[in-house]
């Protein structure tokens, strides 16, 4: 039995266009924006990779056996975990051409060795934009209205969720635990997933004291309006600059975004298990169906840095688009005219009727209209059953006697009705 990789899917022409609606509605929000286009390759030096999404991630990274003459002398590879690293080492790859701040985005897959379930794939596209060499609030403030323009585009209700990496690192150092952020941060991001018994288990498990996890109960259980979390959020970090500094920076995104009614909540618990990220973070969950986040983000100010070149902040998201197929999908949300299908078929009733018909075919698409004819001369019945099939609108047909009169005969599919016309009308009425 042929079979593909477990993770990995099959598109159909139906789902590649329903694929292409997500990825042509963000890349043009992206460019709506003023980001440009770049692509990595799928493989990058493993060196390049690894330590740069903590243990876990490290895990997950898939290997490329070295092969070839002189495999034993070739640095060993791996398929990209996500597109953020690459990016950053194409900054310090390009440095001398590019300018800066440079805002960029990227449409390309990316892949887990991870264990495939509902909502997760071993290979799924990322769309990210990200933009490096300005440490303004401000980028925060863009990404924020883009991951809000692009879902209303969609029609997907979401709520935005925002954190920040430094009131997670000053509520790590007021309980005394300052060198366990890693383990607090990764244990907070799963209560979603797993609940607040089992995350209190798993800090335990790493060896936090009892009272230091007792002190985390009011910071993980927060809730109330974003005023009344950012009040108490301040009162836990008094003694904190770092973490001051992190609630500063979540007020200036927040009265941003509230000029332009866009309202992220924050959620102390958001961590983003990433190590890389050093000040805001993002998530965006999906109201109307159960399923993993469907976007996520943040600031990083020292990723360029692990390349050799220091100094260079940045913040970037990144939309889910398997996870958003599978959002719409359920929702059916879907337009009409994005499936992008055939508009006319013209059937074929031999060589002295195709000849004809292909300079009124030419005229047709260069209306921009979606047109075919069929192969071969068959049965009528098989002609239709393809338009039908193919779900396509219209179908013209043409014999001896519209070639006489110079007609075209039009029959729409939706209610069988058929009419002349001249190519002009033909185009006319299949714009409208």
């Amino acid at each position: 039995m042929v079979s593909i990789p477990r993770g990995t899917r099959d598109f159909s022409p139906l789902e590649m266009a329903r694929r292409n609606y997500i990825f042509n509605t963000i890349r043009e929000v992206y460019q709506l924006y003023g980001y440009t286009q770049i692509e990595t390759p799928a493989m990058e030096q493993l060196s390049t990779l690894m330590g740069k999404y903590g243990e876990e991630g490290d895990k997950l990274l898939f290997r490329i056996q070295n092969s070839g003459e002189k495999a034993a002398l070739t640095p060993e590879k791996g398929l990209r975990y996500d597109l953020t690293v690459p990016f950053a080492r194409y900054v310090v790859t390009h440095r001398n051409e590019i300018q800066f701040p440079f805002k960029r985005y990227q449409i390309q897959p990316v892949w887990r060795a991870d264990r495939p379930q509902k909502g997760r794939y071993r290979e799924f596209y990322q769309c990210d934009a990200d933009v490096v060499g300005s440490d303004s609030l401000m980028n925060e403030v863009e990404l924020m209205q883009i991951v809000d323009t692009v879902f209303h585009r969609l029609g997907i209700r979401v709520e935005i969720k925002i954190n920040n990496r430094k009131i997670l690192t000053g509520i790590a150092e007021v309980i005394g635990q300052a060198d366990k952020i890693i383990d607090i941060t990764v244990a907070m991001d799963k209560l979603d997933k797993i609940g607040l018994d089992n995350v209190n288990s798993e800090l335990a498990e790493k060896g936090i004291p009892q009272e230091a996890i007792d002190k985390l109960q009011p910071i993980i259980t927060l809730f109330g309006t974003n005023e009344e979390k950012l009040t108490t959020i301040k009162e836990v970090l008094a003694t904190s600059p770092v973490g001051l500094k992190g609630v500063e920076e979540l007020e200036y995104i927040l009265s941003k975004l509230a000029a332009i009614d866009c309202t992220p909540s924050i959620d102390l618990t958001l961590a983003r298990g990433l190590n890389y990220y050093t000040g805001a973070i993002f998530e965006v969950k999906a109201l109307d169906v159960e399923i993993g986040s469907i976007t996520g983000g943040g600031r990083y100010d020292n990723l360029t840095g692990i390349f050799g070149m220091p100094g260079v902040s940045g913040v970037g998201i990144s939309f889910g688009a398997d996870r958003i197929y599978d959002v719409l999908n359920q929702l059916d949300l879907y337009p009409q005219e994005a499936m992008l299908g055939t508009e006319v078929l013209f059937i074929n009733f031999g060589e002295t009727e195709t000849e004809y018909c292909l300079p009124l075919i030419k005229k047709v698409r260069e209306a921009d209209i979606r047109a075919e004819i069929f192969p071969d001369a068959v049965k009528m019945k098989k002609q239709m059953a393809y338009a039908n099939a193919k779900q396509i609108p219209f179908v013209v047909l043409v014999g001896e006697d519209e070639i006489k009169s110079r007609q075209l005969t039009v029959k729409d599919m939706q209610n069988g009705e058929q009419k002349s016309v001249t190519v002009e009308e033909l185009i006319r009425l299949i714009q409208k």
